[in-house]
């Protein structure tokens, strides 16, 4: 559409001042020929000149009617300050050189003609002219002056004002004329004037903020008329530079003449003229009356009301992601508004709930949705303002485990507290508690209280429950001892309850890490899932040694043993197998008060190293559990031994089976049968080479074997005679339990060094042997010394060490296997764990290590290894050339050629996508 604008006339003034008044009606003729608006800017038509344009009367003229029919108006009118003049010419009318617009807008006084000395001119030869400003900076002595009518900025001295010195200030609008600085010929302000503005007549317009800033006094602007209006930006209200008052700018529109196009009109205002001290942004509808001054003819906007703010851009936060739409919570008021994935202007795959946004709101079927959305930096959209200030108070209303239907609180919990001087009670939510500890109503807590920005409602949050809650809400604590421990929960037995407890991880107080045997605190509620189940719940760790599960008495009893301790018939029971040998109770009699009383008691009970017999005197306390008020005898002592029962027997355990094994006798020179059925103790806890305590007896066949085995206290195996030398030697007889087929219990070493003593054999026994597990094959070499048994006098080999080497042949992932013929196998069996140091062998190297014998299995294996040695580096052998040369003819255009084809892509630990390392084209046949 073509501009209105793009016709201008340009004019002179008479060399003489002339006595000229711009009239606003069109139909009305004027001595300068011009019409303007005393709103602002607008389209100007030029009349015909006539003859009083040379008038030289200072009379204003009258404005005539030209038979337009429009109303004639004698009244006066300056050209506004922010006015931009520009002329249609009249059909026929010839162009006038433009003038500028500074002398558009003058005003002549006849009266002020002459001026001492100074003249309106730089060369002193015209009249002085009255022109008008702002002062823009004011010292003690002089200051400056910024002209309304042109771009020129003025100096001034002090002495030339006429008037109160004290009340002229930045910003205010003056009058004055132009002279010459005598010694530099620059031109000055003199003979100033303040100048009071002229109110327009009370009219209220309504119009609208532009969107940009001029941080100048005033804003002219030139021409057409142009979009750029501004408001004041926050950082610039009240704070610009000394002499420049930032001002923003409003515009209207009225009816544009027949012919012509609606007219724009803009006005600047400034922070004063805003009522209600808020702040409009661009955009903002407003209401207000129009300003005029006398003199500068500029015209402002004062009594600025807002009417209507604008749409402005919306910030929230993603409170639900659905298949193809979500919701957000919108930052200026408690609501949700629907968006719909098509209006995300970003990657739709990282959204999700949490993700700060912002949008525009837009009405679509009657209903508010958000459109434009886009991502925000994280944490730049804030709710609510939290207290640094913590408060205690006290829990008047959980929040229900199970929400009821009718619940739509999202806070239903209720805090009480004083706060200040008031009582005040505040909601509180699932979210607002630091941890998920379950809270009861009496719980003493402390909280931080929580503002929303929105509706400046108030809730407790950060809520944590204090040390000495436990005082307030009365709840009964029990005790008891972490029993097992699951991924994210556990179960605790109870001192006061048979079930164990279960409990989730969430409820542990403090934070605290929990493992297997701590001791507990806790209170007990129903599951709200099933009324039959109790879970614990507030757990508190204790420190060791508070919960106990029996009362022991201080007093110490003395009794006879009426019934000792008889194993159990089990025949399946097998230490390999972990399984717990459970034994029948033993009897004590004994007197209390005159009143004859029986007590039970236990192996675990026993205090020293010997099991009691019947008839014998033992001394002991009593223990009572405390949840079922149950007896027994503890820390039993035997006092006397009754002299009528059999004789106790010391050995060793020489071998374990599945469910027997074998005892060295103390003579070291034969070994005795017995069955775990007999074993009064832990069979866990047994192994090679433990002294036990034993009674001999008969079976069928009058085959002797050992009953009522009690493990006891370590003794001394060997002899205290323990040679110093040490021996090389070479095993010509093992161990019974290496080769069943040998009649003799006892292995012989012959000793190989060259001496004196070369060719003599030693017996030894599994007390003898350094490692209780190491099968000893016939034909090792060993190491060992010679010892004296103290019963018989032997002399037997002690501290026997083997000395095997071997090559290791293979390491697979965790295991290999060693060049070492055991029985009819060539090759021995070892795992990666069984390697010292944790080296890792490979094929070639020099071990050192033990045999073990599995005797579930039968199989032997190594134990102990060490490396002595390596062996040489492999060699990498290079590919063949064939292969080489295939896959240099290989191309990726080939059809025929071998192609991967990816059926699923890699997902990482962390569930991403790809591979972190770089992938790089490899050469054919070269290995990295």
């Amino acid at each position: 559409m073509g501009s209105p604008w793009k016709g201008f006339v340009e004019f002179t003034l008479p060399a003489s001042p002339p006595t000229a008044f711009v009239s606003a009606d069109l139909s009305s003729t004027s001595p300068v020929g011009l019409s303007l608006s005393p709103y602002g800017r607008s389209h100007i038509k030029v009349l015909s000149p006539v003859s009083e344009m040379e008038r030289g009367s200072s009379e204003p003229p009258v404005a005539r009617n030209t038979g337009s029919g429009r109303s004639t108006s004698t009244a006066p009118m300056s050209i506004p300050r922010s006015a931009s003049m520009s002329c249609h010419p009249h059909p026929g009318s010839k162009k006038h050189k433009r003038t500028p617009l500074y002398q558009r807008s003058m005003s002549f006084d006849p009266g002020m003609l002459h001026n001492n000395g100074h003249t309106a001119y730089a060369n002193g030869t015209g009249p002085g002219l009255r022109e008008t400003g702002v002062v823009e900076k004011l010292l003690t002595s002089y200051g400056f002056i910024q002209c309304s009518e042109r771009q020129a900025r003025l100096f001034f001295h002090c002495s030339q004002y006429n008037g109160n010195l004290q009340e002229l200030k930045i910003g205010d609008d003056v009058e004055f004329e132009v002279s010459s600085d005598r010694r530099t010929g620059k031109p000055i302000a003199v003979k100033l004037l303040k100048i009071k503005p002229e109110v327009l007549p009370e009219e209220r317009i309504q119009g609208q903020v532009g969107p940009d800033l001029h941080a100048y006094p005033f804003t002219v602007l030139h021409g057409y008329i142009h979009p750029v209006v501004s408001a004041i930006p926050v950082h610039l209200d009240g704070k610009s530079a000394p002499g420049q008052v930032p001002t923003g700018s409003v515009c209207y529109e009225r009816n544009g003449w027949s012919g012509f196009p609606q007219e724009v009109f803009y006005l600047t205002y400034t922070p004063d003229d805003v009522e209600g001290n808020i702040h409009l942004d661009t955009g903002d509808k407003v209401s207000f009356y129009m300003d005029t001054n006398k003199h500068t003819g500029a015209v402002s906007a004062r009594n600025i009301q807002l009417v209507k703010k604008k749409q402005m851009r919306c910030q929230g936060v993603v409170c639900a992601t659905k298949e193809a739409f979500g919701f957000i919570e919108r930052a200026d008021v408690v609501k949700e508004i629907f968006f719909h994935y098509s209006e995300f202007k970003g990657d739709l795959e990282a959204l999700q709930a949490g993700d700060d946004v912002e949008f525009t709101i837009k009405d679509r079927n009657g209903k508010e949705v958000a459109t434009d959305v886009r991502l925000l930096p994280q944490g730049t959209v804030i709710f609510e303002d939290i207290s640094i200030e913590q408060f205690e108070g006290t829990v008047v209303k959980v929040i229900p485990k199970v929400p009821t239907k009718n619940q739509n609180d999202p806070l239903p919990g209720r805090i009480s507290a004083r706060i200040g001087f008031t009582d005040k009670e505040l909601p509180f939510g699932e979210k607002d508690t630091k941890s998920k500890v379950t809270l009861l109503e009496g719980d003493h807590i402390q909280f931080n209280i929580s503002t929303d920005r929105r509706d400046k409602l108030e809730r407790a949050t950060n809520i944590d429950i204090l040390p000495d809650t436990f005082s307030f809400t009365k709840e009964t604590r029990e005790m008891g001892v972490i029993a097992a421990i699951r991924d994210g929960f556990g179960f605790i037995k109870c001192v006061d309850r048979d079930a164990r407890m279960f409990f989730h991880f969430s409820e542990v107080l403090e934070e605290t890490q929990l493992h297997i045997s701590d001791e507990v605190e806790f209170t007990v509620v129903p599951d709200m899932l099933s009324a039959q189940r109790n879970h614990a719940v507030r757990i508190k760790k204790l420190p060791k040694g508070t919960v106990s599960f029996h009362t022991q008495s201080e007093q110490r009893f003395v009794g006879v043993v009426e019934k000792d301790i008889l194993g159990t018939t089990n025949k399946n029971a097998s230490p390999t197998k972990n399984k717990e040998k459970e034994c029948e109770e033993g009897v004590i009699a004994y007197e209390d008060c005159g009143v004859k009383l029986t007590v039970a008691y236990h192996t675990k009970d026993l205090e020293g190293g010997g099991q009691p017999q019947v008839g014998d005197k033992v001394e002991f306390s009593i223990n009572e559990v405390k949840r079922t008020g149950q007896q027994s005898a503890v820390s039993i002592r035997v006092l006397n031994r009754n002299a009528s029962n059999a004789k106790r027997l010391h050995g060793f355990v020489a071998t374990l089976k599945d469910n027997f094994g074998f005892i060295e006798t103390a003579n070291h020179d034969q070994e005795i049968f017995f069955h775990y059925s007999e074993m009064c103790g832990d069979l866990e806890n047994l192994e090679l080479g433990d002294t036990v305590e034993y009674t001999l007896s008969k079976g069928k066949g009058n085959k002797v074997s050992a009953e009522k085995v009690t493990k006891v206290a370590a003794v001394n195996g060997i002899g205290d005679d323990v040679g110093v030398t040490v021996m090389m030697g070479k095993v010509i007889r093992p161990l019974r339990s290496v080769d069943p087929s040998q009649t003799e219990y006892q292995g012989l070493i012959e000793i190989t060094e060259e001496g004196g003593t070369k060719g003599t054999n030693y017996p030894f026994g599994i007390m003898g042997m350094v490692n209780k597990a190491d099968c000893l094959q016939k034909g090792e070499l060993v190491k060992f010394q010679v010892c004296t048994v103290p019963q018989t006098g032997q002399k037997m080999a002690c501290n026997v060490v083997p000395q095997r080497r071997a090559m290791v042949e293979c390491v697979k992932d965790q295991f290999g296997f060693i060049t070492y013929e055991v029985g009819e196998s060539k090759k021995l069996f070892f795992h990666v764990k069984e390697v010292q140091d944790g080296l890792e062998l490979q094929t070639g190297d020099e071990v050192e290590f033990s045999v073990v014998l599995n005797q579930r299995t039968g199989k032997c294996s190594a134990c102990n290894v060490r490396r002595v040695s390596e062996g040489p580096k492999p060699v990498v052998t290079p590919r063949p050339d064939r292969l080489v040369n295939r896959l240099k003819s290989i191309t990726l255009d080939d059809a025929s050629a071998p192609r991967l084809v990816i059926v699923r892509q890699p997902r990482g630990p962390d569930n991403s996508k790809g591979f972190n390392v770089e992938r790089k084209t490899r050469q054919p046949g070269v290995i990295d």
